[in-house]
C-alpha cells in the first residue's frame, strides 16, 4: 500500500519536474533581440589598417594592379616604405606602379590637402580704381569720349579683316585726379570681360583737349598706320574680374587715360577713366 502511495505521488508531481524554479535573485536582461540557439553578437571591429603583407597577399593571389592600386587609394593604410622594405617588395615582384599608389597614400595621410582659399574681389563695383595713401580702393570718376570727324585710318590684318583705328577726344586739357608715382591700379571688370580688353593710353595735348589713337574693344594691334598712344601695362588676376597692375616711378609724367573695351562705347560717346602724372619738380 504504501508503495502504490509513493508511485501515485511520483505521477502527480511529473507535469512539475521542468517547471522554472524562481528565485530572489534579479533576472540577467540581454538588450536587443537575440536569435534562438545563439549568443549576442559582438560589436562590430574596425576593418584592419592595410599595410605591406596586405598589398603582398593581394598580388600573389592573382588580383589585378588596377583592383589594388584602387583598394590601396580607398582603405585605410599604413606602409613601411624605407629603402630596405621597398628592395624586399621590389623582390617579391610587386609593381612600381602599385608601390607608387603605397607612397602617395602614405603622403596623404602625412601631409592632408589644404583647402583652396576662396577668392574674394576687394571692390564690388565694376570700375578702375587707384590705392589712395591709407591703402584704401577708391573708385576713379570717368569722362565722357567723343570723336572727331574724319578721324578714322583704316588698317588691314593679315587676316583681311578691315580694322579702324579711333582718333578719341576727352574735352578740356587735363584730368582733376593727379596722382603720385608709385601708383597701385584696380580692375574690376564687368562679366566676360578681362583685363586685357583695356588699354591704358597717353594722351596727346591739342589746344583744349586731350586726344589719342588706338584700336578699340581691346583687339589686337596691328604694325601699319599712324603712331598709337597705347602704354604698356602687365595686369595681374588676384580674384574673380579683379586685376591689379602699378605704374613705377619711371612712367614719365602726363595726361592719362584707361579704356574700357568695346567700340560702341567710342563711337556712341563712351567713357574713360582719367588721371594726371606730374613731373617730380
Amino acid at each position: 500500500m504504501r508503495r502504490l502511495l509513493t508511485i501515485a505521488a511520483l505521477l502527480l508531481l511529473a507535469p512539475f519536474a521542468h517547471a522554472q524554479i524562481h528565485t530572489d535573485d534579479a533576472p540577467t536582461i540581454i538588450e536587443g533581440p537575440q536569435a534562438e540557439g545563439h549568443p549576442p553578437a559582438h560589436p562590430a571591429s574596425q576593418p584592419a589598417l592595410m599595410d605591406n603583407d596586405t598589398v603582398l597577399r593581394m598580388a600573389k593571389a592573382g588580383l589585378s594592379e588596377d583592383l589594388i592600386v584602387q583598394t590601396i587609394n580607398t582603405q585605410p593604410g599604413k606602409y613601411d616604405l624605407s629603402a630596405d622594405a621597398v628592395i624586399a617588395l621590389k623582390q617579391a615582384g610587386l609593381s612600381e606602379t602599385v608601390m607608387n599608389a603605397m607612397f602617395a597614400r602614405n603622403r596623404h595621410q602625412i601631409t592632408p590637402v589644404k583647402p583652396e582659399p576662396i577668392e574674394i574681389s576687394p571692390v564690388n563695383e565694376p570700375g578702375v580704381y587707384y590705392k589712395d595713401r591709407s591703402g584704401n580702393w577708391i573708385l576713379m570718376d570717368a569722362e565722357i569720349v567723343h570723336t572727331r570727324s574724319g578721324g578714322w585710318l583704316k588698317n588691314t590684318l593679315s587676316d583681311g579683316i578691315i580694322k579702324t583705328d579711333m582718333n578719341g577726344v576727352v574735352n578740356g586739357p587735363e584730368s582733376a585726379l593727379v596722382l603720385p608715382r608709385p601708383i597701385e591700379f584696380l580692375i574690376y571688370a564687368p562679366e566676360g570681360v578681362t583685363a586685357a580688353e583695356y588699354d591704358l593710353l597717353l594722351f596727346r595735348l591739342n589746344g583744349k583737349d586731350r586726344e589719342f589713337r588706338t584700336l578699340p574693344g581691346g583687339v589686337i594691334h596691328s604694325t601699319g598706320g599712324a603712331k598709337r598712344d597705347e602704354q604698356p601695362f602687365k595686369p595681374v588676376r588676384i580674384a574673380p574680374r579683379t586685376w591689379t597692375f602699378t605704374l613705377d616711378r619711371n612712367t614719365p609724367g602726363g595726361e592719362y587715360g584707361i579704356l574700357p573695351p568695346g567700340t560702341g562705347n567710342i563711337t556712341n560717346g563712351g567713357k574713360i577713366y582719367t588721371f594726371a602724372i606730374v613731373e617730380d619738380k
